[in-house]
């Protein structure tokens, strides 16, 4: 990408859009086109589609998404599918309608199916069944780099996709119920805290494995695909580091300097049991993370506390 090519963002206020745009900015790309949803609904085909013709961006960052954690997903599939399914083909119509030079489409290593071995290979898409909890979600997603694929066959575009773990850093979601997992620990933590609660309790077991990426990182690697692969596999990003749920959560405590019970609800499902990406590909082209864990979290609670509490109690 030239610094000063014309850049459109989707999704720029959320926790990855808003990365991407400040790692841009970072590597002084100045150019960057954004819209709030209140100015561009983008499951409004129309709308994109006159965006786009009035705009003519040569670059896309598709991050635009209905996202949640597990109960979120978990009752509201049908939103979950429309939306980001329209998102998606609006945007990604609309980029080879007008000549984009390439697009970037963000999706989620909830793609791969349940019981996928381990780590998970990027060819292992749609070798066996989705994880039931998110399956609208994950459907969504595959259609997206599906079809980024097929207009790369067709047509000779340059679209690429980007696959993370899960993420997390500033600008998450940290609702109480409709956030992912390490995000709503953070929030459950700190006010058990704040309200001196005797306990804690979280879903499942605490067995299910999980890999987590720092959003900066994310946004490092998002902009290294950009400028240096083309592709029509997609791309895992990930840390290639993974932990129990159990031990996320007493990292998290001790980080919050929470000291009460951790009690676990074994009524409630784990969801996948194990999502550790196979990040070979990424390591073969030279790009590793940068965030260890723990130092990333920190970082994390910083901004909660910014956002949700005026910073008290840093």
């Amino acid at each position: 990408m030239e610094k000063d090519a014309k850049i459109y963002v989707a999704g720029h206020r959320g926790m990855v859009g808003s990365a991407i745009v400040r790692e841009l900015n970072r590597q002084g790309y100045h150019n960057l086109i954004t819209r709030t949803h209140a100015e561009l609904d983008l499951t409004r085909q129309a709308d994109v589609e006159k965006f786009f013709a009035d705009e003519k961006p040569e670059y896309v960052f598709l991050a635009a998404a209905k996202v949640g954690g597990i109960v979120a997903n978990n009752d509201a599939p049908a939103d979950f599918m429309y939306i980001n399914m329209m998102i998606e083909m609006n945007v990604i119509r609309a980029a080879f309608e007008n000549g984009c030079k390439k697009l970037e489409f963000m999706g989620s290593g909830c793609i791969y199916p349940r019981m996928a071995p381990q780590p998970i290979k990027e060819s292992y898409l749609l070798t066996s069944a989705l994880e039931q909890t998110n399956e609208a979600y994950a459907l969504a997603k595959i259609s997206g780099l599906r079809y980024c694929e097929y207009l790369n066959r067709q047509y000779g575009t340059d679209y690429i996709s980007v696959m993370p773990c899960n993420l997390y850093g500033p600008n998450d979601n940290y609702h109480p119920k409709n956030s992912h997992v390490l995000p709503a620990m953070i929030r459950r933590f700190h006010e058990a805290k704040v309200e001196r609660k005797p306990f804690v309790e979280c879903w499942g077991d605490g067995s299910a494995l999980r890999e987590f990426l720092y959003v900066d990182d994310l946004a490092d690697l998002c902009v290294f695909l950009m400028n240096n692969y083309s592709g029509n596999e997609t791309v895992n990003a990930g840390s290639g580091i993974e932990v129990s749920i159990k031990e996320l959560a007493e990292t998290v405590a001790r980080i919050i300097g929470y000291e009460g019970e951790i009690r676990w609800d074994t009524s409630k499902p784990n969801g996948t049991p194990r999502k550790l990406l196979d990040v070979s590909k990424t390591a073969a082209m030279g790009w590793r993370y940068k965030t260890e864990l723990e130092d990333g979290i920190r970082l994390a609670y910083k901004d909660f506390m910014k956002k949700s509490w005026g910073g008290a109690g840093i």
